[in-house]
């Protein structure tokens, strides 16, 4: 049997990150052959992650970057078991790899793609890791991508903001805009964008709710108490009409048309994400 170093268990455990122990195991039963060790681990780790996928991962990490001055912006979660790990540094490591990676892939394409990789730190952190979603956002003609991290990686925010002047988005009145936006996102969850993405079956279940709320007026009335409710409703789950978190009395819709009157240009609210670990 070829003796096994504590420079070799040193130099696997390096380019492993695996246990100590574990290493110089695989050292002994691959006879002391880097390679051979490399590979028995790896399946050990692929072994690890079966059973660790058993158990259910909502902590974790969300991160999201800017690119190119607000042209492109990224977002990804990656779930484990405690928060522990979610404060661990090599977790945090392997969450700021993913989002480089996810660069390069599409939507929700990214956990396919960095299988092994994923079983690597799975086996070497010993939790159940979850590359649970990525996404990314290109500027639609003119504007800019902006994206906002709360509560140390528990929210994250990714959202478009459209104009038509080519000089806007390097406005600092612009900037300011984009970034309350996300702090309203963040902080108020819309769950829409505007009323006509709103499923006609949900909007149809809160009618009749309003209406049996109000059972016993004549009819004429119960309709108008349905319809108030229903503008109501909107404006608690829709983003461009909910009070702005920071001006209650105007919805985002009046402050973008204020900013825009303000720069000189029509601004709108392409779109945007909204990611919440655990949600």
């Amino acid at each position: 049997m070829a003796e096994i170093t504590a420079a070799q268990v040193k130099e696997l455990r390096d380019a492993t990150n695996v246990s100590m122990m574990e290493c110089k195991k695989a050292l002994v039963e691959s006879g002391g052959d880097k390679d051979k060790a490399m590979r028995l681990l790896r399946e050990r780790g692929l072994a690890i992650a079966g059973k660790r996928a058993e158990k259910s991962a909502n902590q974790g990490l969300i991160a999201a970057e800017v690119l190119d001055g607000g042209v492109k912006g990224v977002m990804v979660e990656v779930n484990c078991e405690t928060d522990f790990v979610a404060r661990n540094e090599d977790f945090q490591k392997f969450v700021g790899d993913m989002l480089v990676a996810a660069r390069d892939h599409k939507d929700g394409e990214l956990a396919a793609a960095m299988q092994d990789q994923l079983a690597d730190k799975i086996a070497a952190i010993g939790e159940n890791i979850i590359i649970r979603r990525n996404a990314s956002f290109e500027v639609q003609g003119t504007g800019a991508v902006a994206s906002y991290i709360h509560l140390g990686g528990k929210i994250g925010i990714l959202v478009e903001v459209g104009c038509e002047n080519a000089d806007t988005p390097s406005k600092d009145a612009f900037t300011e805009l984009v970034r309350d936006i996300t702090l309203h996102i963040a902080a108020s969850s819309p769950a829409y964008l505007k009323r006509d993405e709103v499923p006609a079956d949900v909007v149809e279940a809160e009618k009749q709710i309003f209406a049996k709320q109000a059972e016993g007026k004549p009819a004429n009335i119960i309709e108008k108490i349905v319809e108030g409710k229903v503008d109501k409703f909107y404006g608690q789950i829709c983003l461009l009409e909910q009070a702005f978190v920071k001006d209650p009395d105007h919805s985002i819709t009046q402050l973008l048309e204020a900013k825009g009157k303000e720069l000189g240009d029509t601004l709108s609210i392409r779109r945007y994400l909204r990611y919440q670990i655990g949600a």
